[in-house]
């Protein structure tokens, strides 16, 4: 069974870091473009990072030097190193792929809390 299974969120204060990382397995087939996606209470989810294959990345801007995002296609991984975060960086991080087939799939959330 095709799943994604995501890790390193937690609870930090402003101006630290977390490395939040995304391992797909199963018969998941070979990932194009892989990103994270994130959700604040009360808001609509937003796309905040993706990497294709290759290794081209697009960030939003309000992420823009301080996330850092990076994969390992041999281990089907993504990572989302996050730096000097904000309290308005607190959400739910989800992890999403999609195949070269297009078939798109995502991870169960991993809550990042940033106190003031």
């Amino acid at each position: 069974q095709e799943q994604l299974v995501e890790s390193g969120g937690g609870l930090v204060r402003a101006g630290g870091s977390l490395r939040l990382s995304c391992a797909a397995s199963g018969s998941i087939g070979i990932i194009n473009i892989m990103g994270w996606h994130r959700q604040a209470p009360g808001k609509e989810r937003e796309l905040v990072a993706t990497i294709t294959r290759p290794g081209s990345t697009n960030l939003v801007d309000s992420v823009k030097g301080r996330f850092t995002i990076s994969r390992d296609n041999a281990k089907n991984t993504v990572y989302l190193q996050m730096n000097s975060l904000k309290p308005e960086d607190t959400a739910v991080y989800y992890c999403n792929v999609e195949t070269i087939f297009r078939r798109t799939y995502w991870g169960q959330g991993t809550q990042v809390t940033v106190s003031s």
